[in-house]
């Protein structure tokens, strides 16, 4: 059961302190959790908690694809090993660890991706992965995740410390525009309606949840009625909801801060194509790669914002 926050708020908490609240507490509780770093402690406050629980704590360096593989050998002991790095190397650099040490083992680790897509901000093209979702959601058993706030983030990390297998969540790491209230639960494989509507479907998940919300406030004061969905889980899709709105509105525009290929908006197509063939738009990253600059910059810079799916939604009109 979901409850929306005041429109247009900030997080009173950054998406990192969130995570490393989290594995502190886990840690208190006796948990078997094992969080592995490749060197970027820091980066998600996880410092203090290595040097207070330095058995819980492991920073393995610089090597990404040796860090999914000690987690692999950790929950073979019965160890629930959660691996944080920045998306692009959480995908991409260690995409064989993924497959032959989680995937195909079916091992229980859960990999947390921070510094998605335009939040990479001024670590740049090198650093600021467009396709890391797409790459993941190829494998067979893998659960994709993209979550929109910290409260979100809060309860799904207390979910993943139950669920047994691989799950790769996709996250920023600072603050996040304020989108649930504290008492919001949420269902992995299941999407949140936000907002309902009965012209157009906005489906979005992470950063342009909140800029789908407010092109769904714009285009009302045009007139048009903008359902918006929270796609949080990538895979499995629901595709029964994408189903009843594109039946219900007819038309459907996806919004994501990722590649517009093989993330959110080649999954809702690939329902829609099987089952309920209607226009659709795809706002998202489109052939380029990352710079450096601001948030507000790059989403301007790359047509990731409420403008681009007010135009977008106009097309289809």
């Amino acid at each position: 059961m979901i409850k929306l926050a005041p429109a247009g708020l900030k997080d009173d908490i950054e998406m990192r302190k969130v995570y490393a609240g989290f594995v502190a507490g886990q840690i208190e509780a006796g948990s078997p959790i094992i969080a592995l770093e490749a060197d970027l402690m820091s980066s998600m406050a996880m410092d203090s908690v290595a040097r207070d629980y330095p058995q819980h704590v492991i920073n393995c360096g610089i090597m990404e694809a040796n860090v999914i593989g000690t987690a692999a050998g950790l929950a073979l002991t019965g160890r629930k090993p959660f691996v944080h790095t920045f998306t692009a190397f959480a995908s991409r650099r260690c995409f064989d660890q993924l497959f032959m040490a989680l995937d195909y083992q079916r091992n229980n680790v859960k990999v947390i991706a921070s510094d998605a897509g335009v939040t990479a901000c001024h670590n740049g093209g090198t650093h600021m992965s467009f396709e890391d979702m797409g790459i993941v959601r190829g494998l067979a058993h893998s659960v994709v995740l993209e979550v929109t706030d910290a409260v979100m983030f809060a309860n799904i990390l207390r979910q993943l410390m139950d669920l047994d297998g691989f799950y790769w969540l996709r996250t920023i790491r600072k603050q996040a525009t304020s989108i649930y209230a504290p008492s919001s639960t949420f269902t992995i494989g299941k999407g949140n309606v936000l907002r309902e509507g009965d012209d157009i479907t906005l489906i979005a998940n992470g950063i342009m949840v909140a800029e789908a919300l407010e092109a769904a406030r714009q285009l009302e004061q045009e007139g048009v009625s903008a359902a918006v969905i929270d796609m949080f889980t990538l895979k499995p899709i629901d595709r029964m909801l994408v189903k009843n709105y594109a039946e219900k509105t007819r038309r459907i525009v996806t919004c994501e801060n990722h590649s517009i290929h093989n993330g959110l908006g080649s999954a809702v197509a690939e329902v829609l194509v099987e089952n309920c063939p209607v226009p659709m738009r795809r706002v998202g990253v489109k052939e380029r790669y990352g710079q450096v600059g601001t948030q507000d910059f790059l989403q301007q810079e790359y047509g990731l914002t409420a403008a681009a799916i007010v135009e977008a939604a106009k097309s289809l009109l």
